[in-house]
């Protein structure tokens, strides 16, 4: 019998969502074009797993994990049923499991560490001209690539049957600090939150000294960030980012944090100059995105001329349209578009806003569907029919709100924004109606404060 090669990958078409490389991949077409031809060369017999005539169940799936003399796995978009079989096929045999990537995707932190074979791919649709450069990248490589070790048997010494228990001691103890200083973690965020920041900076001060983890400073800057706001207490927090050691200060989410916390503390210059260089880095997110956008937006606010208030406004707008464009359905980015439009004011700007306001209400029902876990969801959503002109969704919202309470709907901090934007509406019956939804929600954020 010739060896057999399991292969690991997601079928039919899938979008990537990547910034950039292709929009979507036919893994069908990559693995009879690339991969099934490339295994074959090798002299393996190719085997995946959606081509069985039935459901493949766990046992079968363990086994085969088990028993293929070679695992290549295909790691361009992250999906759950790749990663899994991934960590049984490490965890059940020492060598001969390959990752495999095009050289544009981003993995997930775990697997972004583990050795991985990249390769060139430019048509999702895999014709020939890709499928062979695929082909020519990938084939010279697996087999020096299948010798290197699992990380669980290069990490645990005498793994599976040899393990040495001084080792395991060694980690339980680091484990018990891990789970007192989590359970400190907690009794911080237990407190009311106009309490928090005090007992986060003792917290700060007394575990982020040198030698720090990671973990544990990314745990406590997450900390303080959602303490700061109700202290109104940035400028500690920049601070204590500024004082990090150079290999934590480096890593992108405190880089972000550090640049959110310089614009609320009164530096969006600085904040601007950070995320431009943190993008140059690693590239934009809708995230980094939005908050660039929002720094031109307060540059915009306090400009002393209209025309610089003009340059700032466009830079707020191209900042939150790159955003937009990366993940329609990340919805920071879009729902602040629409009054920038109407702001500028330019030919075409009122068509933009009701555009934008109902791919953003479209976002935020995905949302509600998929119960995300985001309180600003229903507020956006909210604000996004006003920006619409979507009288009879406003008129649905308003009874959503008067069920589950303004409170939960955040009316008290977006009440302003919705009369301006009844305010831009020209069509005197949608006016109207929205005008009377509005008071609807006045009445209700009056009988909540009343209570």
């Amino acid at each position: 019998m010739r060896p057999i090669c399991f292969m690991i990958m997601p079928y039919g078409k899938k979008a990537t969502q990547a910034d950039q490389g292709v929009a979507a991949v036919d893994f069908d077409a990559l693995w009879d074009r690339a991969y099934a031809p490339v295994i074959k060369q090798l002299g393996y017999d190719p085997v995946r797993a959606d081509q069985d005539q039935g459901v493949l169940i766990i046992t079968q799936m363990i086994e085969r994990l088990y028993f293929a003399d070679l695992v290549l796995a295909e790691v361009t978009i992250p999906n759950g049923n790749v990663y899994y079989e991934v960590g049984v096929r490490h965890a059940a045999r020492e060598k001969g499991c390959v990752l495999l990537a095009a050289d544009w995707s981003k993995q997930l932190f775990d697997v972004a560490q583990m050795r991985t074979i990249r390769y060139p791919l430019v048509d999702g649709e895999v014709g020939e001209a890709a499928a062979h450069a695929v082909r020519a990248t990938i084939q010279p490589k697996i087999e020096s690539f299948a010798k290197g070790a699992s990380p669980v048997f290069q990490t645990i010494r005498g793994y599976p049957s040899g393990v040495d228990q001084s080792d395991a001691w060694t980690m339980k103890e680091a484990m018990a600090d891990i789970a007192a200083f989590q359970g400190r973690l907690r009794a911080v965020r237990a407190r009311p939150i106009a309490d928090r920041m005090p007992a986060a900076k003792s917290l700060a001060d007394e575990v982020c000294q040198p030698p720090m983890t990671a973990s544990t400073a990314l745990a406590v800057i997450r900390l303080l960030k959602d303490s700061a706001d109700a202290a109104n207490d940035w400028t500690w927090l920049t601070d204590f980012c500024a004082r990090l050691p150079t290999d934590i200060a480096s890593l992108e989410e405190v880089r972000e944090t550090h640049a959110f916390a310089l614009a609320n503390a009164g530096n969006p210059i600085e904040a601007i100059a950070k995320l431009d260089a943190l993008m140059t880095l690693s590239g934009p997110t809708p995230e980094r995105l939005g908050l660039l956008g929002g720094r031109y937006k307060r540059l915009a606010a306090k400009a002393e001329t209209a025309a610089e208030g003009l340059v700032y406004l466009n830079k707020s707008i191209d900042a939150y349209e790159r955003g937009m464009e990366i993940d329609l359905n990340q919805y920071y980015c879009s729902s602040n578009l629409p009054r920038l439009y109407l702001q500028r004011n330019r030919k075409g700007d009122r068509e933009r806003a009701v555009i934008v306001s109902q791919l953003v209400v479209t976002a935020c029902e995905r949302a509600k569907r998929r119960k995300e876990p985001d309180e600003w969801l229903r507020p956006t959503l909210l604000g996004a029919a006003f920006d619409a002109g979507d009288a009879d969704k406003a008129e649905q919202l308003a009874t959503e709100v008067l069920a589950e309470g303004a409170s939960r709907w955040k009316l008290a901090t977006t009440m302003n924004d919705l009369a301006l934007t009844v305010l831009q509406v020209q069509d005197p019956d949608t006016k109207n109606r929205l005008a009377t939804v509005l008071e609807t929600l006045k009445t209700a954020v009056a009988e909540t404060r009343a209570r």
